[in-house]
């Protein structure tokens, strides 16, 4: 798919000043007035992830194309790189951007949906890694990551699709806590661009008939982990 859009940068940022403009910019673009897709008008989704060696620079990016009703994978993507961009808290999503967007355009088939392990609009600055996603691919896109980050939430109900809004200290609601499994941590989805609240987490439900994570999720974090695995040299 073709992920180059008026919206890329012409070069990536390179120190924290470059990257809290470039964020900032891409914040301006997201949109998050939009509805976006219902789960029934979606055929294709798509989720990503990176592994990171322990022991060197190097990173697996991976891009997993899923049939909506099955779940079941259509098209795998993988693009083995390196980090490019220091460890700075708020601004992680430029360590990944790079190499996701690569994998991403090694794919033939365009999804309607991207889901990213991570924040959207639930991020200090409201631009998470899910902000950068959708407003660089143009794709619906929106975050479910395993922890609140720095946001807190009510009680959430027991039961599997119970929520509580997911809210900063001032009381901006920025995602939702969301039960996926009965008796199970909630994971924490957050928008990104083009997608509301209300149908992200409808997405989340029908990617979880299973386990906490979408499939989405998961399908990219064992391939990422795999290829990393077969590219490290043997002792």
């Amino acid at each position: 798919m073709d992920t180059h859009n008026n919206a890329r940068p012409a070069s990536w940022p390179r120190t924290e000043e470059e990257a809290l403009a470039e964020q900032g910019r891409l914040r301006a673009l997201a949109d998050l007035a939009s509805a976006g897709p219902a789960p029934e008008d979606v055929r294709l989704v798509a989720g990503v992830d990176v592994s990171y060696a322990t022991d060197s620079d190097a990173l697996v990016a991976a891009a997993v194309v899923l049939d909506a009703a099955s779940l079941e994978p259509v098209e795998i993507a993988v693009v083995e790189g390196s980090v490019t961009f220091p460890y700075v808290p708020g601004l992680l999503a430029f360590r990944e951007l790079p190499s996701v967007l690569a994998a991403l355009e090694k794919l033939t088939h365009t999804p309607q949906l991207l889901v990213c392990d991570g924040y959207g609009v639930a991020h200090p600055r409201r631009a998470g890694l899910a902000v950068h996603l959708g407003v660089l691919t143009g794709l619906a896109c929106f975050g479910v990551a395993k922890t609140p980050f720095v946001f807190s939430h009510g009680e959430v109900g027991h039961e599997r699709g119970a929520g509580a809004p997911l809210t900063s200290e001032e009381g901006e609601v920025v995602g939702r806590a969301l039960r996926t499994r009965p008796g199970v941590k909630p994971v924490f989805v957050s928008v990104g661009h083009g997608i509301g609240l209300d149908n992200a987490c409808a997405h989340t439900l029908r990617l979880t008939p299973r386990f906490r994570l979408p499939e989405t999720t998961r399908w990219a974090d064992r391939v990422s982990r795999e290829r990393l695995r077969a590219a490290a040299p043997s002792a």
